[in-house]
């Protein structure tokens, strides 16, 4: 993995991505934030070496270099996720690519739905910890110890100073911010009314089926990250209905306006 790291990072350099400040990856139906960054260079994932490409029809596939509230900023326009068929090793590829060309921080969003029945739709949740239910970790791997810690300490997976500065903003600005544990599973099929009770039981506020993977090889590259959830279907376990994929988008697009003030916010104070 290594030489494919330094092949993908020396094409996007010539690419012009130099010196990125921030990395954002942006989830479901939350491309709107590309409206708000002064963009200098965009690149299909399709042409950078070894890089996965997005199969699901509504996450774009772009890596885009720009400048958002005076910092350099790096962004996915869409991700990669098991389900798809990737590794884990391929899911976080870009989050070690990012962070080879130099981000210090990571952003990171993504559309679930709630687990605690207190959380509604449309808004959005501060990830405070997580449960991986993925069945593998980004870090089993062969030579993982050359490349960081094999054992990772997740005690704290997610950065306090950032998710500080997100309650800090979300109140000032009024807006509706829970905290709370995200549950990841593989997907791609939604969850059964008995997958929810489990969830409840586990201790989980919100699920969903990305963002856990990226968070750990974070954190195996001590690399500063929070991550947002939008909250776009609820999961009573006792009144559930069928769920409509293009509810969810839409709902997540509902939510944006807000996850983009906060997002703005804090690129501009970290």
């Amino acid at each position: 993995m290594i030489k494919e790291i330094q092949e993908t990072t020396k094409y996007l350099k010539e690419k012009g991505f130099e010196n990125p400040e921030i990395g954002i990856i942006l989830g479901t139906g939350l491309g709107q934030l590309l409206d708000e960054i002064k963009i200098e260079i965009e690149v299909s994932y399709n042409h950078i070496p070894h890089f996965p490409t997005a199969t699901v029809e509504f996450h774009k596939g772009k890596l885009i270099f720009g400048e958002l509230e005076g910092k350099k900023v790096m962004v996915m326009q869409g991700r990669f996720h098991m389900y798809e068929g990737y590794t884990m090793q391929d899911v976080t590829f870009p989050v070690r690519i990012m962070h080879q060309l130099g981000i210090k921080k990571l952003l990171v969003s993504n559309a679930s739905g709630s687990v605690n029945l207190k959380f509604k739709k449309g808004e959005l949740m501060l990830i405070e910890d997580h449960i991986n239910l993925l069945g593998d970790s980004p870090l089993a791997f062969k030579g993982v110890s050359q490349m960081g810690e094999r054992f990772v300490d997740m005690s704290a997976p997610y950065d306090a100073e950032m998710n500080k500065a997100f309650e800090t903003i979300a109140k000032e600005e009024k807006i509706t911010l829970h905290k709370g544990v995200y549950a990841a599973l593989l997907g791609p099929q939604l969850e059964t009314r008995a997958e929810y009770r489990m969830l409840q039981v586990l201790g989980a506020d919100a699920v969903g089926m990305s963002t856990v993977p990226e968070i750990i090889v974070a954190n195996h590259l001590k690399l500063p990250v929070s991550a947002i959830s939008v909250i776009t279907d609820e999961g009573d376990p006792d009144n559930l209905k069928p769920v409509n994929i293009d509810e969810i988008i839409a709902m997540a697009e509902k939510a944006e306006p807000n996850m983009i003030k906060l997002f703005k916010e804090v690129v501009k104070s970290v």
